[in-house]
């Protein structure tokens, strides 16, 4: 069990088909203090599936496991289980729009049912001493304002749960995909100030559409915490910068082909386990973004990394189109 007190001043952001226990090595190697999150994972994989979904290694800590679910026992059954393997924090999905994810009853849909949500709160805190948390948006369909947002956290609240992390948009259930919904509904991040105003003893965490490690500090004059996604696995060097100036630690030293070069071991060793080159590396490829060559150096690793002999070769031809100061 995790006895790290987590600082979730910033975070990288739960997402599905990429934040995997590789991309979080990655990450690891730029900010040794944000939070990273695991891909959501649904209380079926975890109890029935055939493989092992809790599987992370230490040197990826502080890491927090997403669940997607809407039955208390099966929640508090998963959260126990995670808690025992060390994670660090266990976080409710109440924000995913898929059209799968609704047809489970979890995810944006429970925005609807903030009883339920409680209750599976409730019942994961009532098997764990590692925080709970929930992520959420500000809104569904119709079902979009500030009371009823506050609903839901009151009712959250009232059973214990003081961190939520609120993606700044509301969700259409309907019409939209995953990806629409995360681009078409407009940043309402007023809102969630507002929120932290009415409500300054909850830890508030603002998701949604930040770029810049600049833009983070700005809003932190108004919330407590920053979850960056995409902009962090798309221009993932951005992390280099958090741990100077989130956290006040020192400055980050290593260039960018230090960092590739950094992963070698790492990618070696689960390549000797059975791990493709591919999966490890495709999570790299944002690494020169903005720089001369970064398109040599993407286009290289896309080509020529899916192949089942794929190795550190590749890596190496990759970094040789990207001039090194």
């Amino acid at each position: 069990m995790s006895t790290t007190t987590l600082n979730r001043r910033f975070s990288v952001a739960p997402m599905l088909d990429w934040t995997d226990r590789h991309c979080r090595t990655f990450h690891r190697k730029m900010t040794k203090h944000s939070v990273l999150y695991t891909e959501m994972v649904t209380t079926g994989a975890i109890l029935f599936g055939k493989g092992d979904y809790l599987h992370f290694n230490e040197h990826e800590g502080p890491v927090a496991l997403q669940l997607g679910g809407s039955d208390p026992e099966a929640l508090a059954k998963c959260a126990k289980l995670a808690a025992e393997r060390g994670y660090h924090e266990v976080n409710l999905n109440v924000g995913c729009p898929s059209d799968r994810v609704q047809n489970g009853r979890f995810g944006a849909c429970l925005m609807a049912e903030p009883k339920l949500v409680a209750d599976c709160v409730a019942a994961m805190k009532a098997e764990v001493t590692i925080p709970v948390t929930v992520k959420t948006r500000i809104g569904i369909d119709e079902q979009d304002s500030y009371e009823f947002l506050c609903a839901l956290i009151e009712a959250s609240h009232d059973v214990g749960c003081d961190d939520f992390i609120i993606h700044a948009r509301k969700a259409w259930l309907n019409g939209l995909s995953p990806k629409e919904n995360r681009e078409i509904p407009p940043l309402d991040y007023p809102r969630v100030y507002q929120l932290k105003k009415d409500y300054p003893q909850l830890h508030l965490s603002l998701n949604g559409g930040v770029k810049t490690i600049a833009d983070s500090v700005a809003h932190l004059e108004y919330v407590d915490g920053i979850m960056i996604g995409r902009e962090a696995y798309s221009n993932p060097f951005i992390l280099s910068e958090v741990d100077e100036n989130i956290y006040g630690d020192e400055a980050f030293t290593l260039s960018r082909h230090q960092v590739v070069r950094s992963m070698y071991d790492y990618i070696e060793d689960e390549m000797s386990k059975g791990a493709n080159f591919w999966h490890i590396a495709r999570h790299m490829l944002g690494i020169f973004q903005g720089q001369p060559g970064a398109r040599g150096f993407r286009r290289h690793l896309s080509e020529k990394g899916h192949g089942k002999a794929a190795d550190l070769s590749v890596m190496d031809k990759a970094l040789s189109f990207v001039p090194e100061a």
